[in-house]
Parts: structure tokens; C-alpha cells; sequence
């Protein structure tokens, strides 16, 4: 058998990767060429300090020779700007937590492949480790008075097993010991086949020493955050239905005299985020009642320390609670929220009135323009916030602004050394209206460097995953690369994105893919309309969620020259069988057996119409992707091999569902699509035959 149709990673890539100065005259290359993803530098988790004068952040940058996103922990002294790594070396650092007094910070970091919890003292500019750690630390958290530490670490367990192995002979050559596994969940995407264990919540003095473990058992415990210096918050869901409800979270208090877990909320849906208000009287979260639906939005909720008088606090507010922080007066929150394509903070106070107070965080998507961002607040009466600032120009940078909003400063210019001296693309709104049924949908186009409107250029359509999540007008070092060779690169939010509203996102529950389709061909409409674009020239792409409307697409209409789906689900039975989140797919989203109904699983499968399908259509796919599984993209290549349809199938070795996690796999995707694409322009097809004549 000849396998000349699997294809590896650079085959179709028609265009070369230039080396930085490889350029006509040694002139330095003003396109996102790329290699540029390894140059690109961005801002994630801002901590303020509790007297508002300095900003810890984790700063990424792009590992040319190790071929990863490196993090490392930076300090910005807000008054004069001062602006310094943490520690020195190669060690990646995150996680950064400034004690309450603001005199140490807490961070996770990694000494000769060890894990650490760190602690670094300003006063004598040094950091200490904390204890020997069997596995890695994480969602650390300090007491009330500073003396304690709250984190989370995985405790092994013991391996089902139905027989007592048989003693091999000394010196033989055995295979392996089988693997068994007995939990619904068994592996998990960027985990691959999970160990047997559990993430449990231990406890540290800040001195150090041996962690104390305060939960057991067989349910994961995370740590939250503390009541007081005697009692730890933390979530999970310890019924013995877990594996059934993937939703499902409580809050419990731990008090570490006893160990005794209370349960404070108990109601059927998450319940998550516990934050404790400066005075220690109040607990605020987020959660919902679950109505078994494929999306709810959190709200926001408060309650007594025991867990009595829970309220919803901000009930009429139409969008979803995001992440929560109190102010020093007790008696108001910040809390971010997803806000038509954009992260925008709200203040609330305790009876619920909401205030918008500022807009614009995000950028922490390098790869696609995903709204992702976050924000801290010291704790003096003047409080000063400090966030993750998002534009569409260049990666998130660290913002700080004061305690209303009105003096946004931009501390960090990590990107400054290189972006002024590219052509980088421009990004518009468009918003349209969706020919279905008049709804009003929201999308951004990235023009070519060289961009005017005489309807010659080629464009791609790029398609968000999720599908409730949404995009922006973030930089995303993909849509730059299409843009800089010349493609009108063009996203949107179809009906199912989160951000502008519950009802909104609802329009796709049991229906998706669907008439997300009609709202994804308006803004094509559009773009043909506006003479932006060829409208013999168009090419459609996306991932995940966008994979699986990608392929939706391909058996609606040939008005693409060809597409491009990654890691798409292409069989929701399959998809509800063997992927790491199959419990949620079956009960929240088709809300049916796929063994007592298949119909409802295929009925929105693409391969039920891979007939239909006359556009060339590559597939893509991680070979170690748990959450849309290789086989996924396989059942659509092979059925369109069947089919006599132009088709061709990547699998990126080593690769999770999040292709783009190492720069390289970034690189190999955007050029393979690009070199697909350019394969059946038919442009290019016209120009390659005039050359031919010519000869």
C-alpha cells in the first residue's frame, strides 16, 4: 500500500519561510514574514502590589532554539517606569502572588526540571525555595496574615489492577505491563492518558517545609482562596455522579484544625471563584443554576462565610461574569466581562448596581484573535488596577489605570523594537446583517499591506473555535501572516459567540452547526460587495469549532476555491464516545444517547453529507489531540478520497487540540494552509499558465 496522500507538515507550503536578511540587497523584510512568530513578545497575568506602586507580570517570548513560549516573571515600578526581570537565568517563571504585605512574591518556576514554589524577599533581593515538591505546585494562595500558603498538587494513586503481574524471567525482553484504566475520564487533551491520582489542596508555612495535605480522596480539590488564617476555600464536586456531571462544582471550607470540609453552596450547576472581601464577612462567586443547556452565563453571587443569605447580586446585568476582585471598601467588586468582541470591567456594588468603568482588555491570544485578558487591584483606599492591555496592532502589553478608569497608561512596549518597522496589517469593523434573519453580526477585516479596493484581492474567512467563545480586534500573529501575502483575512462573531448576550449565544443550542453558516456568508456577501475581495478568489479555514463549520460549510455551497478544516469534530457520535470532554458533549449540548438516538448526533455531523462536497479541502489535525481526535479529520479525508474529491491530510506530530502551542507548529499551519490555498487560486493558475506559454 502506497501512503503517497498522507502529508507532512511542510509539502504544501508553497511559500518560503525567509530568513530574517535573506531579502533583495540584505534589506531587512518589512512583511509579518514568518519567522517573525519567534520575535513576538507579550503581557499575561498582571499582579498590582498591595500599595499600588509596582506591577509583577509574566512576560513571554518565543524560544528559537528550544522551540516554545517562554515565560519569564518582570517588575515595572509604576512612578518612574523602571522595568526589571525578577530573577536571573533561563528558568521559566509565572504565577506571580505579592504577599499582603507587599514585601515577598510568591511564584511557581522550575529549578533543573524540578518544580518550586518560590518566594523572593525585596528586602534582601533574594528567593527562597519552599519545600521539595513531588509534582508541580499551582493556584497558590496566601493566608490573611501572610504565614501560610494555600496550593494545589497531584497525589498519585493506586492503579487498577485485576491481576498480580507474572515474575518475567532475568534478562528477558517483555513487553510493557498493560495499561488499565476504570474512570469515564481516562485521558485528556495536552494531558494525553491520565496517571491515576487526583489534584488535592495542601498547605505551606511561608518558612517552609513539609506541605500538609487537607483534602483526600478521589475527587480533584482545588484550592480557591482563604476565609481566614484558619480556614481555606476550595472547589470540586465530591458526588459520586462527577464523572457524569462535567459541570458541576461546589464550595467548600476547610478548616485546618480539624480538616473538617463544609459544603457552602449545593446547588445543581458550578459554583466557582470565591473571593473573600477585605473585612472577612462576604464571599463573592460566580456560578449558575444549570439548566442543562450547551451554554449558560456565570452570574454573580454573595454570601455569609458559612455559607448563609447566598444572593445574586447583578441579576439584570445581560453579559457573563468573568473574573471577580474586591475593592478595599468591602462594599463594591470589579468583575471583567465578555462585551461585543471586547473584555470590558464593570464595578457592582452589594446591592447591584453595575457601572461600566473601562474596556479594552485582552491580547492574550498570540496565535488567533481570541478575547483573553485579566486584571489585579491593590488594596490602598486610592486603588490602582493593572491589566492586561489588548490592541490589534500588536501583542498584550501591561496597562495601569486609577480607581475610575480615566488615566489608562500603557507601561510595557514589548514589541516596539520591531512592529514600527513592519507593514503590519490594518485592521476594520464591519458589521453586517445575517441574511437568515436580520441579526447584527460583528467581524474585523486585516487588509494586505498593499491593499486597495478594486475586487482582485483573495480573502479567507478564519473561524473561531469554541463554539462559545468569540473573537476580537486583537493581534493574532495568524491573521498577520495571511494579510502580509496578500490575503484579505477576514473573522467573525456568527450567532453561538459568547459576548453579546445569553439568547444570543443560545441560537445555537441543538443547532450547530447551522444557521451560523447563513451569518458567516453574509459577511462573505459583504466583502464581495465592498470590492474587497474576488469573489472567484475566496478560502475558508478554522479550528476546532471553526474546523467542524469549515467542513459544514463545504457540503453547503462550492463557492469557495478551497478550504482548510482543523482539528474539526466531524462525527458527533464519535466526538461523544472519545473525546476528553464526551460526558459534557452527551448530556449538555446533544442532550441525547447516541445509542438510543444517533440521528440527533448526525443530523449536524459533517460526514452525513461528505457527498456533497466538491471543494478541494485539507485536513488537519495534532496526533496527540484528545479533544477532537485524529480520527475526527481522518473520516472526512477518507471519505472524500472515496469521493474523488481533492483533499490532503496533515497530522502535526506531538501536537495537542492547540496546534499553535509551540511557534514552529504556528509557522507549519499558517504556511500549509497558505500553500493549499495557493494551489487552487485561480489567479495564480492563470498566471502559472501564462508562464507556461511564455516558455
Amino acid at each position: 500500500m502506497q501512503y503517497r496522500h498522507i502529508v507532512l507538515i511542510f509539502l504544501f507550503s508553497l511559500f518560503v519561510i525567509t530568513d530574517i536578511f535573506a531579502t533583495e540587497n540584505d534589506i531587512p523584510s518589512k512583511r509579518f514574514t514568518a519567522m517573525r512568530v519567534f520575535d513576538m513578545e507579550y503581557a499575561t497575568d498582571p499582579q498590582i502590589s498591595p500599595n499600588g506602586k509596582k506591577i509583577a507580570y509574566v512576560r513571554h517570548s518565543m524560544d528559537r532554539m528550544n522551540d516554545k513560549d517562554k515565560s519569564q516573571i518582570w517588575l515595572i515600578n509604576i512612578d518612574d517606569g523602571i522595568h526589571l526581570p525578577l530573577i536571573d537565568g533561563e528558568a521559566s517563571s509565572h504565577s506571580p502572588r505579592w504577599s499582603p504585605d507587599g514585601k515577598s512574591l510568591l511564584f511557581v518556576t522550575a529549578t533543573q526540571d524540578k518544580p518550586e514554589l518560590r518566594l523572593f524577599y525585596f528586602k534582601s533581593d533574594r528567593s527562597i525555595g519552599l519545600a521539595q515538591f513531588v509534582s508541580a505546585p499551582s493556584r497558590a494562595s496566601w493566608s490573611p496574615d501572610g504565614k501560610h500558603i494555600a496550593f494545589n498538587m497531584f497525589v498519585k494513586g493506586k492503579k487498577p489492577s485485576f491481576v498480580i503481574p507474572v515474575d518475567k524471567p532475568e534478562g528477558a525482553e517483555w513487553n510493557d505491563a498493560v495499561k488499565v484504566y476504570d474512570d469515564l475520564t481516562f485521558r485528556f487533551d495536552g494531558a494525553g492518558y491520565l496517571p491515576e491520582g487526583t489534584s488535592q489542596v495542601f498547605t505551606l508555612p511561608v518558612e517552609g517545609g513539609t506541605p500538609r495535605q487537607l483534602t483526600h480522596g478521589d475527587a480533584d480539590m482545588n484550592t480557591s482562596t482563604w476565609l481566614d488564617n484558619d480556614t481555606v476555600l476550595v472547589t470540586g464536586n465530591s458526588a459520586e455522579d462527577r464523572d457524569m456531571d462535567f459541570i458541576e462544582s461546589e464550595i467548600y471550607a476547610i478548616e485546618l484544625s480539624s480538616l473538617s470540609m463544609t459544603a457552602l453552596t449545593s446547588r445543581d450547576g458550578p459554583d466557582s471563584g470565591a473571593t473573600v472581601s477585605p473585612n472577612g464577612k462576604i464571599i463573592a462567586y460566580i456560578g449558575y443554576d444549570d439548566k442543562v443547556l450547551s451554554y449558560q452565563q456565570s452570574d454573580l453571587y454573595i454570601m455569609n462565610g458559612d455559607g448563609t443569605n447566598q444572593q445574586e447580586i447583578a441579576a439584570d446585568f445581560k453579559g457573563s461574569i468573568g473574573q471577580i476582585k474586591w475593592e478595599s471598601n468591602s462594599e463594591s467588586l470589579l468583575f471583567s466581562s465578555e462585551d461585543h468582541g471586547l473584555i470590558s470591567l464593570y464595578r457592582v456594588d452589594l446591592k447591584g448596581k453595575v457601572k461600566k468603568i473601562m474596556t479594552g482588555i485582552g491580547g492574550g491570544s498570540i496565535g488567533r484573535p481570541y478575547a483573553s485578558g485579566s486584571f489585579s487591584i491593590s488594596h490602598h483606599s486610592k486603588a490602582k488596577i493593572a491589566y492586561m492591555a489588548g490592541f490589534s496592532d500588536r501583542p498584550a502589553e501591561v496597562g495601569v489605570t486609577d480607581y475610575q478608569a480615566k488615566k489608562q497608561q500603557i507601561l510595557t512596549k514589548l514589541n516596539d523594537d520591531l512592529l514600527p518597522y513592519l507593514d503590519m496589517a490594518r485592521v476594520e469593523e464591519v458589521k453586517v446583517k445575517s441574511s437568515h434573519d436580520g441579526k447584527e453580526i460583528e467581524a474585523w477585516v486585516a487588509f494586505p499591506p498593499n491593499f486597495k479596493a478594486d475586487g482582485s484581492f483573495p480573502m479567507i474567512l478564519e473561524i473561531h473555535g469554541g463554539p462559545y467563545t468569540m473573537y476580537g480586534p486583537y493581534f493574532a500573529s495568524e491573521m498577520q501572516r495571511y494579510a502580509a501575502e496578500g490575503y484579505v483575512t477576514v473573522w467573525a462573531n456568527p450567532r453561538g459567540s459568547t459576548g453579546y448576550g445569553e439568547d444570543f449565544a443560545l441560537e445555537i443550542d441543538r443547532a450547530y452547526p447551522g444557521n451560523d453558516y447563513h451569518d458567516l456568508m453574509s459577511v462573505v456577501d459583504e466583502m464581495v460587495a465592498r470590492k474587497y475581495v474576488d469573489e472567484k478568489r475566496l478560502f475558508v479555514t478554522g479550528g476546532s469549532g471553526g474546523g467542524i463549520l469549515t467542513a459544514w460549510i463545504v457540503t453547503k455551497t462550492e463557492r469557495f476555491a478551497a478550504a482548510a478544516s482543523i482539528k474539526p469534530v466531524i462525527n458527533w457520535m464519535t466526538m461523544a464516545l472519545t473525546g476528553d470532554i464526551a460526558p459534557y458533549v452527551r448530556r449538555h449540548w446533544i442532550r441525547e444517547d447516541p445509542w438510543s438516538n444517533p440521528e440527533a448526533y448526525l443530523k449536524f455531523s459533517p460526514i452525513s453529507y461528505v457527498n456533497k462536497v466538491k471543494t478541494p479541502t485539507l485536513m488537519m489535525v495534532g496526533e496527540e489531540d484528545y479533544r477532537t481526535p485524529p480520527w475526527e479529520a481522518e473520516q472526512f479525508y477518507t471519505a472524500l478520497k472515496m469521493l474523488n474529491v481533492d483533499t490532503a491530510l496533515i497530522r502535526v506530530p506531538s501536537s495537542p487540540h492547540y496546534i499553535a502551542s509551540r511557534p514552529s507548529r504556528l509557522i507549519a499551519k499558517t504556511d500549509n494552509i497558505m500553500g493549499w490555498f495557493a494551489k487552487y487560486d485561480p489567479a495564480k493558475k492563470k498566471q502559472d499558465d501564462k508562464e507556461t506559454q511564455q516558455d
